[in-house]
C-alpha cells in the first residue's frame, strides 16, 4: 500500500500520508490520488482502502457518462473539499479540515450517508474523546481534547450541510449528537516584565527582534506580521492588508483574517525598532547584491530577502520560551493576547481594541477577554456613582453608626 511517514523538521510532528494511482491511469496520462496529514499509519491504510472504493465507484460512474455522488461520509468530506472548501476557503482552512477528518475512524468514514445518525457520530465523539490521538513517541492511543473533537464535528456538520444543500441527505445529524462541553480557561498573558525579558533574549537571532516587537506592539497575528512591506509603514502605521499562510504545498498570501484589512497606529517603540532593523537589513541587501530579493519588500525576510517560514519562526520562539522557562502553554500568539490583555487594563474602550485586533466585532473581543474586563467591574460601580452624584441623583445612605 502507498502509505508514507512523514516527520516537520520545525515541530517534530509525525504524520502519515496515502497516494495511488487513480483508476484509468496510465503511464501516459497518469493520475494520483493523495491525502496528507494522517495521525497514524493505520488511520492513512484504513483511509485509503475506503479511498480506492470511491474511486472506482466514481471512475465507473464516469464511463458511464454521469460524475458518481458521494455515498459514503469519506466520499462527502472529499467532496465537500474539492467543491466547496478549496473554492471558497484559505488553503491552509482546508488543510486543516482534511487534518480534522483524518481523525475519524475508518468505520464511520465507510459508513453510508444516511446510516449515520446522531448517536452514531455521539459514540465517535466520545471515542474521539477517550483515545482518539496518540502519543508522538510511544504511538499509544491519548484522549483528544473537547476543543479538538468539537473542531473535528465542525467539519463534519459543514460537509453534512453542505449535503442538504446539494440534495444528497435530509438532514444534518451533528447538531442533535452529544458533543464534549468546552471548560473556557482564561487566556494567558505576559507581564510587563516577562515581555521585556523576552524582547531582551531574542537579540541573539536575526528575525525574532522585529517579530516579537511588532507582536508585542500591534497585536497582530502571527502571519500579518510577517506578510508586513517597508511599503506598509506609512506615516507611523502600519497597514495590515495581507497574511502569509503556510501549508504543505508551500507559502502564499491571502487576505487578514474575516477578509479585514486595517491600520494601526505604531508606538514610539515599535518605529524605533524598525529603523534600527531597517540598518541591519541593508547590511544584508549590500552582501547579497543583486541576490538580494528587493522586489519583495519583505520586513521580515531570511538575510537574502526571501521568505521566512511561519512555522520556523514559530518553533524558534517555542524554544525562546522554553529557555526562559516562561509559563507552560505561551506561544508567539500569546504577545497578541497580551497586548489586548494590557490595553483593557488601561482602560481603552473594548470597540478601540477590537478594532486594533481585527476582530470580527467587539463581541468576539469581549468573549476572548471577559476575565480582565471583570476585573474592572469596581471601577464601573465607582463611576456610576461618581455620575449620580454629579447628575443630582440620589444619594448613597450614610452609614450607621
Amino acid at each position: 500500500m502507498a502509505v508514507r511517514k512523514h516527520k516537520s523538521k520545525a515541530t517534530g510532528r509525525v504524520t502519515w500520508s496515502y497516494c495511488f494511482d487513480a483508476p484509468g491511469s496510465s503511464r501516459q496520462n497518469r493520475k494520483q490520488i493523495a491525502l496528507y496529514g494522517f495521525a497514524s499509519k493505520k488511520a492513512a491504510q484504513d483511509a485509503e482502502a475506503q479511498r480506492r472504493i470511491d474511486a472506482q465507484q466514481e471512475h465507473a460512474a464516469a464511463l458511464r457518462g454521469a460524475p458518481a455522488a458521494p455515498t459514503s461520509l469519506s466520499a462527502l468530506i472529499n467532496e465537500f473539499c474539492k467543491e466547496h472548501a478549496e473554492r471558497n476557503l484559505a488553503p491552509k482552512t482546508v488543510e486543516r479540515y482534511r487534518e480534522m477528518a483524518a481523525y475519524l475512524s475508518a468505520a464511520l468514514l465507510a459508513t453510508p450517508l444516511l446510516e449515520i445518525s446522531s448517536l452514531l457520530l455521539t459514540r465517535e465523539w466520545n471515542r474521539l474523546r477517550e483515545s482518539g490521538g496518540h502519543h508522538r513517541r510511544t504511538k499509544t492511543p491519548r484522549p483528544l481534547s473537547s476543543k479538538t473533537v468539537r473542531n473535528i464535528a465542525g467539519v463534519v456538520s459543514s460537509a453534512f450541510a453542505r449535503g442538504v444543500k446539494w440534495g444528497l441527505v435530509a438532514s444534518n445529524p451533528v447538531p442533535n449528537s452529544d458533543l464534549p462541553a468546552i471548560q473556557r480557561k482564561d487566556g494567558v498573558a505576559f507581564s510587563i516584565d516577562q515581555q521585556n525579558l523576552l524582547l531582551e533574549a531574542s537579540a541573539t537571532h536575526w528575525a525574532l527582534p522585529i517579530i516579537l516587537e511588532l507582536s508585542a506592539a500591534t497585536g497582530a497575528r502571527r502571519g500579518e506580521v510577517m506578510a508586513l512591506r517597508w511599503s506598509d509603514i506609512v506615516d507611523g502605521r502600519a497597514f495590515i492588508t495581507r497574511s502569509l499562510t503556510q501549508t504543505k504545498t508551500g507559502l502564499t498570501f491571502k487576505r487578514p483574517k474575516n477578509e479585514k484589512a486595517r491600520i494601526v497606529t505604531l508606538p514610539p517603540s515599535a518605529i524605533a525598532a524598525l529603523e534600527d532593523h531597517r540598518s541591519k537589513q541593508s547590511e544584508f541587501r549590500q552582501q547579497f547584491g543583486p541576490d538580494y530579493k528587493a522586489d519583495l519588500d519583505l520586513i521580515i525576510a531570511n538575510p537574502d530577502g526571501s521568505l521566512l517560514r511561519p512555522d520556523s519562526i514559530s518553533a524558534a520562539v517555542s524554544a525562546l520560551f522554553r529557555k526562559l522557562k516562561l509559563p507552560k502553554g505561551t506561544s508567539l500568539h500569546t504577545l497578541r493576547h497580551t497586548h489586548g490583555s494590557h490595553l483593557l487594563a488601561a482602560g481603552m474602550e473594548l470597540p478601540a481594541v477590537s478594532a486594533r485586533l481585527g476582530h470580527s466585532n467587539p463581541y468576539v473581543t469581549a468573549t476572548v477577554y471577559s476575565h480582565v474586563l471583570s476585573g474592572r467591574d469596581d471601577e464601573a460601580a465607582k463611576l456610576w456613582d461618581k455620575f449620580q452624584k454629579r447628575g443630582g441623583g440620589r444619594q448613597p445612605a450614610t452609614p450607621p453608626n
